[in-house]
């Protein structure tokens, strides 16, 4: 039988007494005892311990809060998902909210009580694992690195790409800017026998009409002047691999001819040459355009059509994929929080509430954009719609149902008001009492009733 692992727990504590009772009491986990905040972030890199349990009270300011704060800090931006519980002295409560307004999971304040430092502690390692579980779950649909989802309309086009990837069909992914067709184009190359070989993409959109021709079959020395020697072409560079090509709906009709040929016979010709160079190559191409228009109007072959369209893959625009776009921000912000080194943990419900409505015209592109300018610019450690320059709707402030009980709407929308007023005063628990018109104790009563543990500093 293989012995069971234990799970890690750091203790950052400077009190010989207490280490030693820590250590005792919590030896149904694997303990990692440090004194200093050094000392913390060298386990932690190591250990990589689920949970923390921290003293705020930190050697060389071990009177003062602001070394374990910093402490903190560093083990949030070097491990955001990690789960820190702060531990105060009497009468600290200020200090608490602030370490939880800045990342921390929880607080709790000596003199120790171990059976509520317990059920805090186990609390936090269940959660930790339900994240984990989480993000592994959302580690994308099978094969497609990068692409999230579990809409049903993302789940076919999973099934799809598996049964696309093995063969030499050639594949046209259809939808709106944005919405990841060139993560698709490389999905169906990995999944393929050819995922040991070149795949290369070309925006036949982004390229000059003169040079493209050039640019896709290559050209022979003294073609054209400053053509000062022979240069393959992206086709003949993607022998044996898969060559994409993106927006062909942008494709010169004098250009689409030569494609056709090249579809056909699967040989190309350089811009100056004679001979016909033999090219194994898988094709996907895609655009947002209406190909099918774009033929009555006689701006596309059809013959080239029916060539690139022996597969077609419809890819859903982001505002008809449910609630696959709080998965994706989640993700996008679990990164760009990690990018820039900044401690941000989610989204407040009126953030999530506009992330939701909100139609999303550029797709995972905009919200890639919105969400890495709010993680640069958000004041706090939640992400609101104000940082993400998004309206908030009207069902953030009362329910999607009819509800028509006055204390349910009452304590809704006192919860999204703390939580504007927490947020716009970067946690200041004074000054956001003074922008609601209330006293300090009475917003800190406000807190603890609406359950929003977050708290803020003094």
């Amino acid at each position: 039988m293989e012995p069971i692992t234990k799970q890690k727990l750091l203790i950052v504590e400077d009190d010989p007494g207490l280490q030693r009772q820590l250590k005792w009491h919590f030896d149904g986990y694997e303990v990692l005892m440090a004194s200093t905040r050094e000392q913390a972030l060298t386990l932690l890199r190591r250990h990589e311990p689920a949970v923390v349990l921290q003293d705020l009270g930190l050697p060389p300011d071990a009177e003062g809060v602001e070394e374990g704060l910093a402490c903190l800090r560093d083990i949030l931006r070097l491990a955001p998902h990690t789960k820190v519980i702060v531990v105060t002295g009497n009468g600290q409560r200020d200090n608490a909210l602030r370490a939880v307004a800045q990342g921390a999971y929880d607080f709790y304040q000596k003199p120790l009580d171990v059976s509520v430092l317990d059920l805090i502690t186990q609390r936090a390692f269940h959660m930790a694992e339900l994240e984990s579980a989480l993000r592994r779950s959302l580690g994308g649909l099978p094969g497609m690195t990068g692409m999230i989802g579990s809409c049903e309309a993302m789940l076919k086009v999973g099934r799809m790409v598996e049964r696309l990837a093995p063969t030499r069909a050639s594949t046209l992914v259809l939808g709106e800017s944005g919405t990841g067709k060139e993560l698709v184009a490389r999905a169906l190359h990995n999944l393929s026998p050819r995922a040991g070989k070149t795949f290369i993409a070309i925006n036949c959109a982004a390229i000059p009409e003169n040079l493209l021709e050039s640019e896709l079959f290559g050209y022979e020395k003294g073609a054209f002047t400053g053509a000062h020697k022979t240069t393959p072409g992206k086709v003949e560079s993607a022998e044996g691999g898969t060559l994409f090509l993106d927006e062909i709906g942008d494709m010169p009709a004098a250009l689409q001819a030569k494609m056709l040929r090249f579809l056909q016979e699967r040989v190309v010709e350089r811009v100056g040459g004679r001979e016909p160079i033999p090219v194994d190559v898988r094709v996907v191409c895609a655009t947002h355009r209406d190909l099918p228009q774009m033929i009555t109007d006689g701006l596309f072959r059809q013959d080239l059509y029916f060539r690139v369209a022996e597969m077609t893959l419809n890819l859903p625009a982001l505002r008809d994929r449910g609630d696959d776009v709080l998965l994706i921000a989640r993700a996008v912000l679990t990164s760009c929080a990690s990018q820039h080194g900044r401690v941000v943990k989610g989204f407040t419900p009126e953030g999530e509430a506009a992330l939701r409505a909100y139609a999303w015209p550029g797709n995972i592109r905009e919200l890639q954009n919105r969400i890495n300018s709010a993680v640069i610019l958000c004041d706090g450690v939640m992400v609101t719609a104000e940082d993400l320059d998004l309206p908030v709707p009207a069902a953030a402030v009362v329910a999607e149902e009819d509800v028509l009980n006055l204390r349910v709407v009452r304590q809704r929308a006192e919860r999204l008001c703390v939580e504007r007023a927490l947020a716009r005063t970067e946690g200041n628990v004074t000054k956001a009492a003074e922008l609601l018109g209330i006293t300090r104790p009475t917003l800190y009563d406000l807190i603890e009733k609406l359950g929003l543990h977050t708290g803020t500093p003094a």
